[in-house]
Formats: structure tokens, C-alpha cells, sequence
């Protein structure tokens, strides 16, 4: 993340040749300062939303409670005018670079629309209270001008979430909230025009027991709105033109909002369609050619619960095409904060250089294997080696059940079998039988890649010789003589 920028300025004074003077800190779009400073923006944007139609449309409510709202309304608006101050302290990219010259951030803001709407939101339309009265909230209509800054803030958080699609559910039920709060305040603002109780469609004669309070008002209006809106339930058949202009509008409205949140809500779970696609097998492939080749329900049964596995504990096996988007270098980065670690605990790498480590790190491959199944079997042509992530492994004998020991999490085997050494008395060719005993997570190495990081790094090859030559003499797996006869040939 982008860190905030703090820009000095400097002045002349009889006093002294120049003296430091500090400025407000230029803030950096996509750092963190400027994220929370959009989510406080928020508040006031959606105040002002939702709260401005209201007041305007249900007369008790704005007279009930006009100290408040007078003090939220200039609270917002010092927020709307701290916003402009943050705009012209906010840097931009300029060929991948953070411009901080206040000068220049200046220049840009003031020549776009969003200056111009930033501006046309704080005109002190309020004067016109003195005139008008200040029960005429509709005066406050220009700060709906500022929404474009929710969006911004919508989107900064979506791309920020950990939980992407559910936040787009969220924001699309809160986008529902908002146009049903608007027509249910129409609703009550036109039954008043025509007249409160005068047919069945608008709402009902404040006279009546219970209709006068303001809580039932706007929840009659809310809940006559949404059935409306949704078309689900049966309403009153309007009596006059404005009534069934006023349906008409509305069942247009509910046609497109319909639309809308079909194609959102689809949007969502082909989301999260592709997200699980792309983090685990498609088991259902496997599963159609099982059943078409006949495979025993045994060996179904093992497939599935393999599957299963790595749903159940989010498990992935195919890191490489997950990150096969990102730039080589950030690729790098990813995959070594998260497996270097585990590279480094292998003895045959201790202690080689950075680079050559982070070379590998690109090359593990995660595998997971089930209770009972063998990772190498003696006698197998050694092609790779493994690293235990997770779980536990025997080294059983021919039988696969008497086992002589049990290996764990950090520890490796089969390195060996990929280092051509000298003198290798056991070949390419494994010495023991591997068996998972639960559910193992490995990362494997395979003598391919392991052969073209090498190539790169000379010194590195020999220093690993080295080292597997070491650990073949105390397993006495090394032939001296035939070491140095490969040495003479060679």
C-alpha cells in the first residue's frame, strides 16, 4: 500500500534566508488515509439522501425535530466543504507516478465536473430560510450533487473487502432501502395534494385513530411502497390521473429494478461460481467419467472424499494458475511470504542465496493425498522430492503396515533422488515406502525445475552437491570409488 506524502514548503523572512514551513500532507488516491476519509464522507452523503425527501415530504417530522436537523444539516456541509479541501490535497498518478506539487493537483481539480458539482453542492441555498421559513428543507436539494463521492466509496470498499459478493449484495439491498424510502415518501407527499382519506388509494385520514402519529405514516407509506415496488401484493385500484400516473411510474420502476437485481444477484454467483472454479477441481468432470468407465464404488468413494477434503478445509492445489495474472516479481513475492518458510527448513537449501530460493518457491507444487494412499513406493524412479506442509507420513515396509518411522510437518524426503551425485550408490530409485496415514498436505519439487533454476546458479549447484554428498556418507549410501571414477571419466 502506497504510503501518504507529506510535501514541505518554504518561505523567506527578513529574519533568517529561508524558513520550513509545514503543509497539509498530500494524500496518496489509493492509500489508506484517503479509504477512510471516502467512508467517513458516507455519513453525510446518505444523510442527505434519505433524510432531506423525508423531512420534505412528512411536515411532522421537520417540525418536530428542527434544532437537530438544523445541526446535522451544517455538520454535513462542513463535511462537503472538508471534502473539496481533501480533493485539492489528494495526488494523482502521472505515467505511474504520485504527483504531490500542490500546484499542479490544483490546476487538475478545479478544470473537472467533479470541481464544478463539489462546488454546486455548498451553495448556501439555506439563505433562502430567510424568506421562505426554515420548514422548506427541499431548499438543501443541490447536496445530492455530492453522490458520485458514495459511489467512489462503494467501490474503494469492494475492492478492499475480504467478502466481495456479499458486500455487493449488501450495497444493492441498501440501493433497493433507498428507492422504496423515496416512493413511499412521494406516496405520502401526493395523498397529501389530493387529500388524506379521499378514496381508498391514498393514504387514510390522519383523524383516524392511530393514522396521526408520524411513526405509522411512514411505515403505511413504506409498506404501501413496496407492494408497489414488488408487485406481490394486492393494492387499491386508483381513483384519479395522478394516481395512475403515479402506478404507472412505479410499475415501470419495479420492471427495471427487477431486471437490476436478476442481473446482480446473477453476477454474484457466477462469481462465486468462477471463484470456486478457480480454487478447487471441478469434482463433477471426475465424478461423470467414474460413473461412465465403471470405477468401482470404493475407488468412487476414495475420489470423493478427496474432493471433499479440500472444500471442507479450503485447500488448494493449483496456487500457479491463481496467480498466473499477477506480474513475475509480485508473483515472487506472494508465493515466498507464503512458502519460503517452509523451503527453508530443507537442509540441502539452508543457506543458499535469496534469489535462488525465491526461484524455487515459484516452483512448489501443493499436493494433497489421502489416508492410506502412497506417496513413493520402493524401487520408483525418484523424478521429485516432497516437503510436509501438514499431517503425517510412514515409512512403512513391503507389507503397508509395520512401520519404522513416522515424519511430520517440516520434515522432507526423497531430495536426494534429484541431485545427480556422484557415487549415488541407490540411483534415481527410492529406498522406502510412503504412506499418508491421515490426510497429508506436500509441496513437490521436481528434478525438472529443480535442473533449470540450477542452471542459472552454478554455485549453488555445487554447494548442494556438496551438502547431499554429506548426507549420503552418514547413510553410507555413498560409493566412494565409484565417485571418483565418475570424477575421472568426467
Amino acid at each position: 500500500m502506497s504510503q501518504d506524502t507529506k510535501v514541505k514548503t518554504t518561505e523567506s523572512s527578513p529574519a533568517a534566508p529561508s524558513k520550513a514551513r509545514k503543509s497539509l500532507p498530500v494524500l496518496d488516491p489509493s492509500g489508506d488515509y484517503y479509504y477512510w476519509w471516502l467512508n467517513t464522507m458516507v455519513f453525510p452523503v446518505m444523510y442527505n439522501l434519505i433524510i432531506i425527501v423525508c423531512r420534505a415530504c412528512f411536515p411532522d417530522l421537520q417540525h418536530s425535530y428542527l434544532v437537530a436537523w438544523l445541526v446535522l444539516d451544517y455538520t454535513s456541509d462542513l463535511l462537503y466543504l472538508l471534502d473539496i479541501v481533501v480533493h485539492f490535497h489528494t495526488g494523482f498518478l502521472e505515467q505511474g507516478i504520485l504527483v504531490v506539487e500542490k500546484g499542479r493537483i490544483s490546476s487538475r481539480y478545479v478544470h473537472t465536473w467533479s470541481f464544478f458539482l463539489d462546488l454546486a453542492s455548498l451553495v448556501p441555498t439555506d439563505v433562502a430560510y430567510v424568506r421562505l421559513g426554515p420548514h422548506t428543507p427541499m431548499l438543501r436539494l443541490n447536496r445530492f450533487l455530492r453522490v458520485p463521492r458514495l459511489f467512489e466509496a462503494f467501490d474503494r470498499t469492494e475492492t478492499r473487502t475480504a467478502y466481495p459478493n456479499a458486500f455487493r449484495i449488501t450495497k444493492l439491498m441498501l440501493y433497493i432501502f433507498v428507492v422504496i424510502h423515496w416512493n413511499s415518501c412521494l406516496y405520502f407527499a401526493l395523498s397529501r395534494y389530493l387529500g388524506f382519506g379521499r378514496d381508498a388509494w391514498v393514504y387514510p385520514d390522519p383523524a383516524q385513530p392511530g393514522f396521526e402519529r408520524l411513526r405509522r405514516q411512514y411505515l403505511y407509506s413504506f409498506y404501501f411502497s413496496t407492494l408497489i415496488l414488488t408487485t406481490v401484493g394486492d393494492t387499491p385500484m386508483p381513483a384519479q390521473e395522478e394516481e395512475y400516473l403515479f402506478m404507472v411510474g412505479d410499475f415501470l420502476l419495479a420492471v427495471m429494478g427487477f431486471a437490476t437485481i436478476m442481473g446482480s444477484m446473477s453476477s454474484v454467483i457466477y462469481n462465486m461460481n468462477t471463484a470456486d472454479a478457480a480454487f478447487y477441481p471441478d469434482h463433477a468432470l471426475v465424478k461423470k467419467y467414474m460413473k461412465l468407465q465403471h470405477v468401482n464404488r470404493r475407488l468412487q468413494r476414495r475420489v470423493i472424499d478427496w474432493y471433499q477434503h479440500l472444500r471442507i478445509n479450503k485447500k488448494m492445489t493449483n496456487e500457479v494458475a491463481i496467480l498466473q495474472h499477477l506480474p513475475e516479481r509480485l508473483r515472487a513475492e506472494v508465493a515466498v511470504s507464503v512458502h519460503l518458510s517452509t523451503l527453508s527448513r530443507v537442509q540441502i537449501f539452508q543457506n543458499c542465496e535469496a534469489s535462488l530460493l525465491e526461484e524455487l518457491v515459484l516452483k512448489l507444487q501443493p499436493q494433497t493425498y489421502s489416508p492410506g494412499e502412497y506417496v513413493c513406493r520402493k524401487g520408483d524412479i525418484g523424478r521429485e522430492m516432497y516437503i510436509i506442509r501438514e499431517g503425517q507420513l510412514a515409512v512403512v515396509a513391503d507389507d503397508g503396515i509395520t512401520q519404522y518411522a513416522v515424519l511430520g510437518a517440516g520434515l522432507y524426503f526423497g531430495e536426494i533422488s534429484i541431485i545427480n551425485i556422484k557415487g549415488n550408490m541407490s540411483g534415481n530409485r527410492r529406498t522406502a515406502n510412503i504412506k499418508s496415514l491421515g490426510y497429508s498436505d506436500l509441496f513437490c519439487l521436481s528434478k525438472e525445475d529443480l535442473k533449470e533454476v540450477l542452471s542459472e546458479y552454478p554455485q549453488a549447484q555445487a554447494v548442494m552437491e556438496e551438502k547431499g554428498r554429506e548426507i549420503l556418507l552418514k547413510m553410507n549410501k555413498l560409493d566412494v570409488n565409484a565417485e571418483a571414477a565418475e570424477i575421472a571419466l568426467g
